[in-house]
């Protein structure tokens, strides 16, 4: 997953490959589930979303990343992505030892998840692209404003009390340096 890089058609500041986005979503994503948790009535284990989340991608490793734009081009592309994707997450469960398939399957293969861990992973991956585009923007990368559009757009038509919580407590801490993180209030 680290030979994997994100955003391959478009000129990063900073490159991203598959496995360190993979973490941030899984941090991303056990937090969402926290927040559903503690202020909107969730009852969801936020540790197996994390789980989850740490291996949403995997399959890229059998098919590499294709990028959003081309992959949701037309209902045919992504129909056929959406095989592609299965028979790569098979293949990995497939490769595990048998005493392992079904724990590794209930990670990998999407349709042993709920709507709802389903959900709190995609957000978190969504948010995460999010923040990707506010890093490459703040770094001077124009090339990356579009793609924070669509992403602010989908975000927001999520109507999402977890998601909005994210957006508004955390979001914005990712544009600080660390020393505004940790200056003390006087």
């Amino acid at each position: 997953m680290k030979l994997i890089n994100r955003w391959p058609l478009m000129r990063n500041i900073r490159t991203e490959n598959v496995q360190e986005h993979s973490l941030q979503v899984a941090m991303v994503a056990h937090s969402l589930a926290l927040i559903r948790n503690k202020y909107f009535g969730g009852q969801l284990d936020s540790n197996k979303i994390a789980t989850i989340a740490m291996f949403h991608d995997v399959s890229e490793v059998i098919t590499g990343d294709l990028p959003t734009p081309v992959k949701y081009s037309n209902p045919v592309i992504r129909d056929e992505y959406k095989k592609i994707e299965q028979l790569a997450e098979q293949k990995l469960i497939n490769m595990a030892p048998t005493a392992f398939k079904d724990d590794y399957a209930a990670l990998i293969d999407h349709h042993q998840h709920s709507h709802d861990e389903a959900f709190i992973v995609k957000a978190a991956d969504v948010i995460c692209a999010y923040l990707k585009t506010l890093e490459e923007l703040s770094a001077g990368n124009k090339e990356f404003g579009l793609a924070k559009k669509r992403l602010d757009k989908i975000l927001k038509d999520y109507r999402s009390d977890e998601v909005n919580y994210f957006m508004k407590a955390y979001v914005p801490s990712f544009s600080l340096s660390l020393d505004e993180i940790t200056q003390e209030e006087h």
